[in-house]
């Protein structure tokens, strides 16, 4: 069964051709597209940013659900695959949903752990570890991190060399939380889920008042139902392809950072990397 390139390249397109065959989409298909295009028609209406107040100062904040580790741009059931949209890897291994809130960001709005940052992240993240329910505070900082070249990649295992990385480490969270935590949830209903649309609610919350300050709800949609041929992975190509999410995403990274700063202000600090530290 051949599938058309067209409906992987193009959002409108998957309208005028069959997901899964060159032939005329029968009668069944088109009532699914139908169902698929008012499903993500109806949570659009719903989507949007929802600020009630901001907050300027702002040095922490606690993340009270972390991000699944074990995420699939394959699978249909993800949890809030609308909401996780980070790649972020730094030493020291936390998760890295907790990086991109700590690492800086340069002229263009990018997380940059090189020089130089106009921007800094937050000074610390407070989050839980549920392998043993104590909370930890982490921080970030760029350090000399001491490498052995990988006979992988043509090294000879054995020499060493230092890197200028942005390094997290944690201990254990001393005193009160945050008094802003940050939160998510998946908002999908099992009917849209069948239908490979993702809803997502991200919230922040003044922990103090119990009062919801801020609010993103957003929702995207494969309109290739899940096709995989040559690779092609479903959610990816949801967060990618223009017309597919709202608020629309266009490939940007790092949306819960970007949406929390808006309402959480990072209080102006001296850069995580100052310049004297720059190697």
């Amino acid at each position: 069964m051949e599938f058309r390139v067209a409906c992987l390249l193009f959002p409108l397109a998957i309208w005028n051709c069959s997901v899964h065959s060159a032939q005329e989409p029968t009668a069944e298909e088109k009532a699914r597209r139908a169902t698929v295009q008012r499903l993500f028609a109806e949570g659009c209406k719903r989507s949007g940013e929802f600020i009630s107040r901001t907050v300027p100062g702002i040095e922490g904040i606690l993340l009270m659900k972390l991000r699944p580790t074990d995420h699939s741009p394959y699978n249909q059931n993800a949890v809030d695959p609308y909401g996780y949209d980070f790649d972020w890897v730094s030493r020291g291994k936390p998760p890295p949903y907790i990086s991109t809130f700590l690492i800086g960001k340069d002229e263009n709005g990018f997380l940059q752990e090189t020089r130089p940052i106009v921007k800094p992240g937050y000074k610390y993240v407070d989050a839980t570890d549920s392998s043993d329910g104590k909370r930890y505070r982490y921080t970030g900082a760029l350090k000399d991190v001491t490498h052995t070249s990988s006979i992988l990649i043509g090294g000879d295992g054995k020499t060493k060399f230092v890197t200028r990385d942005f390094v997290v480490e944690r201990e254990i969270a001393q005193g009160t939380a945050p008094r802003y935590g940050v939160t998510y949830d998946d908002i999908t209903t099992p009917e849209e889920r069948s239908y490979w649309i993702a809803g997502s609610s991200l919230r922040i919350i003044d922990l103090k008042t119990n009062e919801v300050i801020a609010e993103r709800i957003g929702y995207m949609v494969d309109f290739a139902q899940g096709a995989t041929p040559g690779g092609r992975q479903p959610w990816t190509f949801a967060r990618k392809n223009k017309g597919w999410s709202c608020p629309e995403l266009n490939s940007q990274s790092y949306g819960a950072r970007r949406f929390v700063e808006k309402v959480l202000l990072i209080r102006d600090a001296q850069p995580i990397n100052p310049p004297d530290a720059a190697r």
